[in-house]
């Protein structure tokens, strides 16, 4: 393995209520060895919030699932399964410090300019 920290975990929402972490491991399984299944739960009321992650040992499983699971019925429920964001960086990296991000780089100066709408 290539580093330590890297980590082939899928993103899974839309999951039913009723869904546990067991159902979850046994659901995704079928694509490879999965290391950790997680329903994420409320703090404050200890219910599942409706989404969790699964990771797996390899990055084939991982796309497997991901190409698999999409879309499909889990316990009642259509789920969306995708490859999760890291928890190190926040979407865009630490060098562009939220700048850049969906053209917001325009949001700035452009209403008294004098060339009118585009």
């Amino acid at each position: 393995m290539a580093a330590a920290d890297v980590e082939y975990r899928c993103f899974v929402g839309g999951l039913a209520w009723a869904t546990d972490s067991d159902a979850l491991e046994k659901a995704f399984s079928q694509y490879g060895d999965v290391v950790e299944s997680k329903i994420i739960n409320d703090r404050e009321t200890g219910r599942s919030r409706g989404f969790g992650f699964v990771t797996f040992s390899s990055e084939q499983a991982m796309k497997d699932a991901i190409e698999g699971m999409n879309g499909q019925n889990l316990d009642g429920r259509n789920i969306t399964v995708n490859e999760a964001q890291s928890r190190g960086s926040g979407g865009g990296g630490s060098r562009d410090r939220g700048y850049g991000d969906g053209g917001s780089r325009y949001s700035r100066g452009g209403d008294g300019g004098a060339e009118g709408s585009w």
